[in-house]
């Protein structure tokens, strides 16, 4: 059953696909009156439709058959800040297999080794929105415009703290390449998930720099900020293979944790 992004789905009984979806609908898929769909506003509402007889390529209305709230809702929360490689495609594939596995939020970070200074944000949009609905999602992550690494830390340092005085981001890492430091002496991004993970918070945000890592400055600069050094492992990693292996990660922490809880 296809699945199709409906922004402005609300508790009507009757909804009307977009221009596009109308068009990818009927125009491309070939759907028919009496076929079902799933639409999903992309922020946890997710509904099966029944595609209405006069449907066409320029409209095409449906009937709301069911409808589920904050559905397939993940018991963690995880937002990557990743320094875009080089080569567009290989942070694009990243884009789309981290929403595939699960991921809140994306910012592209600029640091002072990145190769790659601009970046085209609403084909990036369009990556994530494609996985979604490949993957049968019902929340859309959020992807961030380029942000240089030092506003990003002082954002993170400044949201660090609810007006309550709570951690929105009970664990923070970063990971980066240091062959002077033993993997001894290192800690691995799952039990460091794992040990900064609680019944009540699950908020993860993880770093991840360009080809050419992060700077020594910007090492300080995390680790001042609270941000926890870890491993991801003993291969060295390509960036956009280390942003997805944050996503795994944080899935299975996350996961073990809320069975832990129930």
């Amino acid at each position: 059953m296809h699945l199709f992004y409906t922004p402005d789905l609300t508790d009507a009984a009757f909804y009307r696909l977009g221009p596009e979806e109308s068009r990818h609908a009927v125009g491309v898929l070939r759907l028919r009156g009496g076929e079902r769909v799933r639409l999903t506003d992309g922020r946890g509402l997710w509904a099966e439709a029944e595609i209405l007889p006069d449907a066409s390529a320029r409209e095409c209305r449906v009937r709301i058959v069911a409808r589920e709230k904050n559905h397939g809702r993940r018991p963690y929360r995880l937002h990557v800040a990743i320094a875009p490689t080089k080569n567009s495609d290989r942070y694009e594939w990243f884009l789309e297999k981290a929403t595939e596995i699960g991921i809140d939020r994306i910012t592209p970070i600029l640091c002072e080794h990145s190769e790659r200074k601009t970046l085209r944000r609403e084909r990036g949009e369009k990556i994530v929105l494609s996985a979604v609905k490949q993957s049968l999602k019902a929340y859309v992550p959020r992807l961030d415009e380029l942000t240089p690494f030092r506003e990003f830390i002082a954002w993170a340092s400044a949201a660090s703290a609810s007006a309550a005085g709570a951690p929105i981001y009970k664990g923070r890492f970063v990971a980066y390449c240091d062959e002077g430091t033993p993997l001894a002496d290192r800690v691995g991004l799952f039990p460091a998930m794992s040990a900064a993970g609680s019944c009540l918070s699950r908020e993860y945000c993880v770093l991840i720099g360009p080809e050419g890592d992060f700077s020594p400055a910007e090492i300080a600069e995390a680790r001042a900020a609270g941000f926890v050094p870890v491993t991801l492992g003993e291969s060295r990693l390509r960036t956009e293979t280390a942003g997805v292996m944050a996503a795994a990660v944080a899935q299975i922490a996350g996961t073990a944790l809320q069975t832990d809880f129930d």
